[in-house]
């Protein structure tokens, strides 16, 4: 069988995942309603979508980060203090002040097309 003609004849493919991640998708996709394939694609396409919309590694890293540190809390954790730690990360790098920056010129913005 040539190449094309096997590429053509199936459009999935196989790929060797680590059992972690495997479990983890497996978690995440039952209260997702998504199956395990269908939670790690649409996990693939929002990792397409950061890289595509500039997002640096670091950023990317510490979005990983606090995720992780969010899952690994107890479940009678006070959900303020995740506010606040991503309150106080956004302050330390700079990224609260642009925040604001650009909801304000946003509004700005609406304002003026309203008028």
């Amino acid at each position: 069988m040539s190449a094309s003609s096997s590429s053509s004849s199936s459009s999935f493919s196989s790929v060797k995942l680590s059992s972690g991640l495997v479990s983890q998708a497996r978690d995440a996709a039952s209260s997702m309603r998504r199956s395990v394939a269908g939670q790690i694609e649409y996990w693939a396409t929002l990792g397409r979508i950061a890289e595509a919309s500039g997002l640096t590694v670091s950023e990317a890293r510490e979005a990983i980060a606090l995720y992780d540190v969010r899952q690994a809390a107890p479940a009678d954790a006070d959900p303020l203090d995740a506010v606040e730690t991503d309150f106080l990360a956004a302050e330390s790098n700079g990224r609260l002040a642009q925040a604001v920056r650009q909801t304000v010129l946003s509004n700005r913005r609406q304002v003026m097309k309203a008028a």
